[in-house]
């Protein structure tokens, strides 16, 4: 029987991950949460309940279990990765942290996972409210990568994006299109990486099985220019974008960037993941989004 460790797990691609899972006979499902988000799982998982902020209240709540895989969804700085090492030396089979593509900087080339080594970051204490987003990331990954109390993994996304998204970045897109308002974009040509939150829970899946570690890159093939999205929201809004380079912040489009961004995947792929590719189902999710924001 597998045992894994699910930190955060109620909304979105972690989720979808425990539904995953739930779907293995001989695995056994843990979700840790604050115990504030409603969820459907009922009693198919056991619930532990702490701040994952509060190492002695996490350290309680995991005290005296074993568990074959942690996933760590909830992760965003050093202190909070050092406390995961604490509590989990000695009780963990293996350690796959949430990361993100933001621990890189842009770049015109696709980006290998050697852009950034935090192998070669000195760890350094803190909090969430002490780094910026990309800093706590690539200092969390430091401290983990770094450990030798169990194998370990940074799991490198881009923008997880989905029906489910609770962040609505893609909506916000089609829905400044459909009511005419401007979108702050600085350069259309800009080139990106995206993964679908159902894609990005199974790369998670599988990852659990996989003897990797270190940083890896995951994102579906291809990539997207920001310009070419708005054109297929237009396409199927039947509605023209106004594109301006700088707008209100309110305006700004989250997916704004300055310069191309977007990762290189061969070393899953070498190990046998197979990804989605970008240009077939992102086009679908647009559909279906304009198509329920036209009913609201």
């Amino acid at each position: 029987m597998r045992r894994i460790l699910v930190l955060g797990g109620t909304r979105f691609f972690g989720k979808r991950l425990v539904e995953r899972l739930l779907q293995d006979k001989d695995t056994e499902v843990t979700i840790l949460t604050r115990g504030r988000a409603e969820d459907d799982l009922g009693d198919r998982v056991e619930r532990l309940t702490a701040d994952r902020g509060d190492e002695a209240a996490l350290a309680a709540a995991v005290h005296g279990k074993h568990f074959d895989v942690v996933y760590d969804n909830i992760c965003y700085s050093p202190d909070e990765a050092l406390a995961a090492v604490r509590v989990f030396a000695g009780s963990a089979g293996r350690y796959i942290l949430t990361s993100s593509m933001s621990v890189y900087d842009t770049s015109p080339e696709a980006l290998t996972e050697a852009a950034f080594n935090p192998l070669q970051l000195p760890p350094q204490p803190g909090g969430r409210e002490q780094f910026t987003y990309q800093e706590g990331k690539r200092l969390a990954e430091a401290v983990l990568l770094q450990q030798t109390e169990f194998p370990a993994a940074a799991v490198r996304f881009p923008i997880v994006l989905g029906t489910d998204d609770y962040t609505r970045r893609l909506h916000f897109h089609i829905e400044h299109i459909l009511k005419g308002q401007p979108l702050g974009i600085p350069n259309p040509q800009a080139q990106m990486s995206m993964i679908r939150s159902d894609e990005a829970a199974d790369f998670l899946y599988w990852l659990g099985f996989s003897g990797l570690t270190g940083p890896i890159n995951a994102c579906s093939d291809g990539t997207l220019t920001i310009g070419g999205i708005i054109s297929m929201i237009e396409e199927v809004t039947g509605t023209q974008a106004s594109i301006q380079p700088q707008t209100a912040d309110e305006d700004m489009s989250p997916f704004g960037i300055r310069e191309s961004w977007y990762m290189d995947t061969e070393k899953a792929r070498k190990a046998g993941y197979s990804f989605l590719q970008l240009a077939e189902w992102f086009p679908q999710l647009v559909d279906e989004l304009a198509a329920s924001l036209r009913h609201r």
